[in-house]
């Protein structure tokens, strides 16, 4: 590790057959696309100039397991009697407080897909490493506001008694979409920059970004920057993603963050591919973690 070390959040499927292995269930896979009986690892990793290596990691079990129709598979597969239900993004933010409280693998920037830039729980455990400058996707239909609405009190009867509420006061238009800001943006806006050198040639797409106030049960919530990628040409599809870098921050620190989460994609396609990583017939709780650790240090080494 060093400094400047970027560290990386995403997660990958396991295609089971059966109902025996521990945390499988129809859900969603991405290493398919698609909905399958399955097993989901939600994985930490990390990158500097001296390489990338996957360094964490965390089953996601999904809510059913926890129920009592599944008691007997939970003993059957050993599952820590004291674990319980977290989402995806819960079991990302563990990961970060983890690396940061054990202070050996140091990082200034983090990323994450959209999946982790939608979850309060780790936007907040992003927000407790100070210092730590983060580039996490959201999807197309968050909603915020170029300038920082302002809120009154609101005061009603409820069951005889007066309550009291804030909301946005009244003369604040509404908040847009990113996707509504995006197409809303003049030529002007928009950058051409080199993310990285294909096997073709140099990949290159379009960034805009704004300061904007993000909009969560219909108040503002935190202020980031919004940065938005495209690609060229006449039909171009957007990414967005939101930033807690300072006002003063480069457009270019953002194109290199939005290129970087390759190295946790090439990890999985190496680790599956070359070192076995999804090829076991473990079905405990500890067989998976031990079977992910030795792939993951193979890799590493």
């Amino acid at each position: 590790g060093e400094p400047e070390g970027v560290l990386m959040f995403d997660e990958t499927g396991f295609v089971k057959k059966g109902k025996d292995s521990v945390g499988v269930a129809r859900q969603y896979c991405g290493t398919l696309g698609k909905v399958e009986n399955c097993q989901v690892g939600v994985f930490a990793a990390y990158a500097s100039r001296h390489g990338y290596a996957l360094v964490a990691k965390r089953l996601f079990m999904p809510e059913a397991w926890f129920s009592e129709d599944y008691a007997e598979r939970r003993q059957k597969c050993q599952v820590p009697e004291e674990l319980r239900f977290h989402t995806k993004p819960q079991l990302a933010a563990e990961m970060v407080k983890a690396i940061r409280v054990e202070g050996r693998l140091p990082f200034k920037y983090l990323v994450a897909d959209c999946l982790y830039g939608n979850s309060p729980d780790f936007l907040d455990a992003i927000d407790a490493c100070v210092g730590v400058t983060s580039l996490v996707s959201i999807p197309s239909d968050t909603r915020c506001w170029l300038q920082r609405p302002v809120t009154t009190e609101k005061t009603y009867k409820y069951k005889g008694a007066m309550r009291s509420q804030r909301v946005v006061a009244p003369e604040v238009a509404a908040p847009l979409t990113v996707a509504a800001l995006a197409q809303s943006l003049p030529s002007s806006g928009w950058y051409r920059r080199r993310v990285s050198e294909g096997t073709k040639g140099p990949i290159e797409y379009e960034f805009a970004r704004k300061r904007v106030t993000l909009c969560k049960d219909d108040l503002p919530d935190r202020t980031v920057w919004l940065v938005i990628k495209r690609t060229r040409g006449a039909n171009p599809t957007y990414a967005f993603s939101i930033s807690n870098a300072p006002e003063s921050a480069p457009l270019r620190l953002f194109v290199w963050l939005s290129g970087i989460r390759w190295a946790v994609e090439q990890s999985f396609e190496e680790t599956k591919t070359e070192l076995g990583m999804a090829h076991y017939e473990v079905r405990k709780y500890l067989g998976w973690h031990h079977h992910m650790l030795t792939s993951m240090l193979a890799h590493f080494f």
